[in-house]
């Protein structure tokens, strides 16, 4: 805490911010694409994927 009694914390430069969101949205693309990969992987298996004996 500063003499003011406010707690400032790290205060992160606009490069640091940039590589943040870059990282953020790469993340989120990447998850995206995860999503769509298997959804299409159990169109291409058909429904009789869930109709098997375990």
């Amino acid at each position: 805490m500063n003499e003011q009694g406010e707690d400032t914390g790290i205060v992160l430069t606009e490069a640091q911010k940039r590589a943040r969101r870059s990282r953020s949205i790469a993340i989120a693309v990447s998850l995206v694409a995860l999503v769509v990969l298997f959804y299409v992987m159990t169109l291409v298996k058909g429904p009789m994927m869930l109709v098997r004996p375990l």
